[in-house]
């Protein structure tokens, strides 16, 4: 990915597909649940962030050039088309819609929720206001209810890197 003039890279790597990507990680609260957070800050150099920063405090992160959101919940998708921030990772990719960063998402929802109303209004909303929404047959279907954790191995996550590479170039 190309950087911002007068922006120093840090740790940046290569991910297969030609592009760079720097990595930092911000997850909501409950995602902290699912993952170690140890060990991903020392793979990335970075901490990672769940809470706000306390005001006047420096922000220890560096700016994304891009951001991928995945797997991105119900929950998550209504809120942020909404322009609900009442969360760090929400906060974030809120923002990051205005600034025109490149944005991929890949949703991670059951067919329950995806014929609410709501659901096809927020993916449109997204995909309006530039996101790369990756949902869908032939990419990552709704799954049944309940039946979530069997399907979050075949996240594309593949998909989110060659979409924000093709964006950044």
């Amino acid at each position: 990915m190309r950087g911002r003039p007068g922006r120093q890279r840090r740790n940046p790597r290569r991910d297969g597909s030609g592009g760079r990507l720097g990595r930092l990680l911000h997850i909501d609260s409950l995602g902290r649940n699912f993952l170690d957070a140890t060990a991903l800050e020392v793979r990335t150099g970075h901490p990672v962030r769940s809470e706000y920063k306390k005001p006047g405090k420096p922000d220890v992160l560096p700016l994304p050039d891009a951001i991928i959101v995945a797997p991105a919940s119900f929950n998550t998708i209504n809120k942020w088309a909404a322009g609900i921030s009442d969360t760090l990772a929400l906060g974030w990719i809120t923002e990051a819609i205005g600034k025109g960063l490149p944005i991929a998402t890949i949703p991670a929802v059951n067919g329950a929720q995806a014929k609410n109303p709501a659901w096809g209004r927020s993916v449109e909303t997204l995909r309006a206001a530039g996101v790369d929404v990756l949902h869908g047959e032939g990419v990552y279907p709704a799954h049944a209810p309940g039946e979530g954790a069997q399907y979050l191995h075949l996240i594309p996550w593949h998909l989110s890197l060659t979409t924000i590479n093709a964006r950044t170039r």
